[in-house]
Parts: C-alpha cells; sequence; structure tokens
C-alpha cells in the first residue's frame, strides 16, 4: 500500500473490483477520505480501491457526476470539508454529535472495531475492558481516542486497574508499525481493516476480540449549507439501494445495512 504524503485528487470511474484515475471533469463530486485505511480506501498502484471509492462511484453516476478522491489525513477531513475543499467526506467516519455540530450526515452503513494485537501476544483483550493497562495505537481524530480515555477514567481506575495509555498516529500503516515494533500492545481498527490486515500482514498479527467493540453508523459528510447536495445524496442512495447495487457492496466488504 502507498502512502502519500501530499495531498492527491485523481477523478475516477469505477471499473471491476478497481477505480481508476482520469482527467478532471467539470461537474465533479469531490470527495475528501483518508486513503490509507483498507478496505475502506487506499491505493492499489495508481488505483484508489475499497469501499469508500465504490460507493462514492455508484453515488456519483445517479447524479450525474464525476467522482474525484481529495486524499487527506483523517483528522484534518471534517476541517476540509468546512473550508471546502472537499463537496464530502466518505471515509468509515462514525456519525457523532460534536461532528454533527459542524456538518451534515448521510447514514450509509454500521460497523464496529476490532483489537488486533501482535501474533503471539501474551495479551489478548476480548473487549473494550481488557484494554486497561495497555498501551493502544491508534489514528488521530478516530472517536475511539476519547471513548478510551473515558474507558481509563471510569473503568479501569475506578476498579484498581492500570490505565490506558492511547498512542495516536496520523496513518493507519504508522499505527500498526508502532505495533510491530512493539511501541504499543494493540490496536483498535474497523472490523473490516482488522480482517484485511491480518491477510496482508501474512498472520502477523490477529484479533482478540470476540465481539464488535463500539458498534456505530458510519455517514457521508456534508457542509450543513448544502442542503441540495445533501438531498441528491439521500436521492442516490435510495437508488442504488433499490436496484441492488449498494447491498451488493455491503455484502462485499461484509458491513451491516442502516436499519431503518
Amino acid at each position: 500500500m502507498k502512502n502519500f504524503k501530499k495531498v492527491l485528487t485523481t477523478g475516477l470511474t469505477l471499473v471491476g473490483l478497481g477505480v481508476i484515475g482520469t482527467a478532471h471533469a467539470e461537474n465533479s463530486f469531490k470527495v475528501g477520505m483518508d486513503i490509507t485505511y483498507p478496505p475502506f480506501e487506499s491505493y492499489e498502484g495508481d488505483k484508489v480501491v475499497g469501499f469508500d471509492p465504490e460507493v462514492a462511484a455508484l453515488l456519483a453516476e445517479k447524479m450525474n457526476m464525476t467522482p474525484e478522491f481529495i486524499d487527506s489525513r483523517f483528522a484534518s477531513l471534517v476541517l476540509g470539508l468546512k473550508s471546502n475543499k472537499f463537496d464530502a467526506v466518505i471515509s468509515g467516519m462514525y456519525i457523532l454529535p460534536e461532528r454533527l455540530k459542524v456538518a451534515d450526515a448521510v447514514p450509509y452503513a454500521r460497523t464496529g472495531a476490532s483489537i488486533i494485537v501482535a501474533k503471539g501476544s501474551v495479551k489478548q483483550p476480548t473487549n473494550e475492558k481488557g484494554l486497561c493497562g495497555m498501551k493502544v495505537g491508534l489514528l488521530q481524530g478516530e472517536s475511539w481516542v476519547k471513548e478510551l480515555h473515558q474507558l481509563s477514567d471510569t473503568y479501569c481506575k475506578t476498579n484498581g486497574l492500570p490505565a490506558i495509555t492511547v498512542h495516536e498516529y496520523p496513518s493507519a500503516p504508522e499505527v500498526l508499525q508502532a505495533l510491530f515494533s512493539r511501541n504499543v500492545d494493540a490496536q483498535l481498527v474497523l472490523a473490516g481493516a482488522a480482517k484485511l490486515l491480518v491477510d496482508k500482514t501474512k498472520n502477523r498479527v490477529e484479533i482478540s476480540s470476540t465481539e464488535l467493540v463500539y458498534p456505530q453508523t458510519i455517514g457521508i459528510f456534508v457542509n450543513k449549507n448544502n442542503k441540495e447536495l445533501k438531498a441528491k445524496i439521500e436521492k442516490a442512495l435510495a437508488e442504488i439501494t433499490k436496484n441492488g447495487s449498494f447491498p451488493k457492496v455491503l455484502e462485499k466488504y461484509e458491513l451491516l445495512a442502516v436499519s431503518k
């Protein structure tokens, strides 16, 4: 997986399993995403592949637009949206009250986290409470940073257990490298990403959790003042759900549909 340090913008169209770059297009649908986080989005050569680019391409087709994917680190995605760097953020981002204060969201899937540890690790936490006393690596801006700090204060310390130490990193590959180098004991990642990491690392890591941790709904985020685009996305999402193309993508990436 290629980890680009600068912002890369490409016009894209969906082809087979990948999304192939094209020239910039008028009437573009500019989508912000952190393209370091498979299976949601990552680089495969010069292609951007994964769940979110496939969804964005399906939506753009229904809206008669051409998607352009703008690579930005996760922690800066909402700020980029506010400054009109993108039209929308589609990046496996949880819908949380603090985010809804600054942006609107269209729910499009449900997922949760898994805990991964180095293969053969002595510590094998089966749920978030098992992280007491451990150093946990997280991507900057993830909601789990706050969740784990709260868990450490309200559960670990209250029960006389060692605190959770949270380490934040700018990109997903850097979190994984910290796990390999034993700078952290565990990593919290979206469930689909955890399964892929086990395969990609040839079982150098393993999933220790036995159920989804902090299950949540993920959303497509748009500016609060762009009600027209939000309505278009909602209409397009309903159409690709009805024609079966979106449910197939959910199934492919083992994600859950949003309950009505």
